[in-house]
């Protein structure tokens, strides 16, 4: 059985619940992403979206000398996981049937350990295409 723990992404980038929304702007085109967990002692409690953030900011000009947005405004609060043992079916499953970009991974108490995205399986959907190919 495939896991979880063999397609996730594992060097993430995360925000704190009190980061400025403009620093997840600035984060998601620096490493050109889409998803961006927010941590707090190394424990997910959220998770922002590249649309969260397009909406926020959207609203925050339409407000000028509005105080900063803050992430913890905008995010996404106790979302869904999956356990690094969990299948890769579970998973398409999860994306698939409530239409999500990602899934953060957590063990041990919510404790972030990977993100599996869209992404990751369509890595995996291509070198499986390369594999049958050869053969």
């Amino acid at each position: 059985m495939l896991t979880v723990d063999e397609l996730m992404t594992r060097e993430l980038v995360t925000l704190k619940e009190d980061d400025d929304i403009v620093r997840g702007d600035d984060l998601l085109a620096e490493y050109d992403i889409r998803h961006l967990p927010v941590v707090k002692d190394g424990k997910l409690v959220g998770l922002v979206s590249h649309r969260d953030l397009i909406r926020a900011l959207a609203r925050h000009e339409r407000s000028p000398g509005s105080p900063p947005v803050q992430v913890r405004d905008v995010m996404t609060r106790a979302p869904e996981t999956l356990r690094p043992r969990s299948s890769v079916r579970e998973a398409i499953h999860k994306l698939l049937d409530r239409k999500f970009g990602c899934v953060p991974v957590v063990e041990d108490g919510d404790r972030l350990v990977g993100i599996l995205t869209e992404t990751d399986l369509i890595r995996l959907a291509g070198r499986l295409l390369d594999k049958d190919e050869r053969h």
